[in-house]
């Protein structure tokens, strides 16, 4: 019993050795930069290694699946690195005057163009003063 036990173990390893589980974007979220960009090598390597034994023959159709897995999860690495670059650069820049154009709201065109709303309620001087001296009449009227 002992002797199956240690075999269903070391099959079990070389399974999980060989082919790789698809990557949670969640559980990748919790580790560090460095962590990240290891993982990512280490599916590169994998990746490599599966492409190598695609052309000599050797990988069964399960081997060749893998690649379609493997490529993603690495996509989803990258992806989870990136956006925590982002919020990073997001977190540094913000309250300051200017920020770089990529960080900046997007909108459009021409509302990023507009007038902001103090702006539109400015007046000059003597647009100011004609109103003071000018003030709108007000009527009583009869019932």
């Amino acid at each position: 019993y002992a002797s199956f036990f240690f075999l269903s173990l070391f099959l079990h390893t070389l399974h999980t050795h060989f082919t790789m589980v698809r990557v949670k974007a969640h559980e990748l979220r919790s580790k560090s930069k460095e962590e990240l960009m290891k993982q990512v090598q280490d599916l590169k390597n994998e990746l490599a290694q599966l492409r190598v034994s695609k052309v000599s023959g050797q990988g069964g159709p399960s081997k060749l699946a893998q690649i379609k897995v493997i490529r993603k999860s690495i996509a989803r690495a990258l992806t989870v690195f990136n956006q925590q670059q982002r919020e990073g650069l997001r977190n540094r820049y913000r309250g300051r005057k200017y920020k770089p154009l990529d960080l900046r709201v997007k909108k459009t065109r021409a509302i990023r163009r507009a007038l902001k709303p103090c702006q539109q309620r400015a007046k000059t001087l003597r647009q100011q003063k004609k109103e003071w001296h000018n003030p709108q009449r007000k009527y009583a009227l009869k019932a």
